[in-house]
């Protein structure tokens, strides 16, 4: 990855949208080169896909809390997982080191339905503790990570 591929990274994480003749435009290279660029961007995985940011209150997900869980032991790792994976509430699952295993960001309509969540999250086998955190707003909450040219 060079810093021409950088820069078509920059503009997508800001404009996904952005087609090859617009980025062509803006990095001063053929529409050809920019898609070709893409690409590989997207079959190297570099590029995982492209979405749709919604606001969440828009549509009726009024409640952001983060969840840490406390796991017993790595045994339960995997189911634990696996049904976070199932439970379209939870947006993020992070496994981390620290006082707890697991950090979760759970996006709801309503504290009625964010606490079914935790008795779902606290009724699996192996958590052993929870602590919930309601998130009152987001002054930062980037979706894509900052790229910077290479020297």
């Amino acid at each position: 990855m060079d810093n021409t591929d950088i820069k078509i990274l920059n503009i997508l994480r800001k404009n996904a949208r952005a087609n090859a003749s617009e980025i062509a435009e803006m990095i001063k290279l053929s529409v050809s080169a920019v898609i070709e660029r893409v690409k590989k961007l997207e079959a190297s995985g570099v590029i995982k896909g492209y979405t749709v940011l919604l606001d969440s209150s828009a549509v009726g997900k009024d409640v952001m809390a983060m969840m840490s869980v406390s796991i017993e032991h790595p045994k339960f790792n995997d189911a634990f997982e696996a049904a976070v994976i199932q439970n379209p509430s939870i947006t993020e699952c992070h496994y981390i080191a620290g006082d707890f295993d697991y950090l979760l960001k759970v996006i709801t309509d309503n504290t009625k339905t964010l606490e079914k969540v935790l008795n779902e999250i606290k009724s699996l086998q192996g958590v052993s503790k929870t602590k919930t955190s309601i998130v009152f707003s987001s002054p930062k909450n980037e979706v894509t990570v900052a790229l910077k040219s290479k020297k």
